[in-house]
């Protein structure tokens, strides 16, 4: 499988689209192929994770006392809503409608960089709502949160 990103007022997009029509051009025509093209977003990035597991989660965790993945769980049922789940024994308990890297159908869908930096203001409002003051991760995040939302 291949990807091919074309990156909006990229001077080398042409050169993009040249490399993908010359990789279909090249697909075996004795096959059938599936081609799929969809918007693309930035994934969130390595130190937005870093930021919110060991920063603002941390912070919260020594607070409280709760563990990381207890405050995970959560803060993910609080922002993106809960839903029921049939443990064995018909147990019912309401776990989170999608995580930061899961979708509803529990498949793998990590969210884009602004929306990762919408769900970390939300947690650090959660920590100021509680009396923790959890820093931003950098003097310009909020400028790069309106840089991608303008991108948008």
């Amino acid at each position: 499988m291949s990807t091919f990103v074309l990156r909006a007022n990229n001077p080398g997009r042409s050169r993009v689209i040249e490399n993908l029509v010359g990789f279909v051009a090249k697909l075996n025509p004795h096959k059938n192929w599936r081609v799929t093209v969809e918007p693309y977003s930035e994934p969130r990035s390595n130190p937005q994770c870093r930021y919110l597991n060991g920063v603002a989660y941390k912070l919260l965790g020594d607070a409280t006392g709760y563990e990381r993945d207890d405050i995970s769980e959560y803060l993910c049922g609080t922002y993106f809503g809960w839903r029921d789940k049939v443990l064995p024994g018909k147990r019912v308990v309401q776990v989170p409608l999608r995580t930061t890297t899961t979708d509803a159908d529990g498949k793998r869908s990590v969210l884009n960089k602004s929306d990762f930096a919408d769900y970390v203001a939300f947690v650090q409002r959660f920590g100021a709502q509680h009396g923790i003051y959890i820093p931003d991760p950098d003097p310009t995040w909020f400028e790069v949160k309106r840089e991608l939302r303008e991108e948008a």
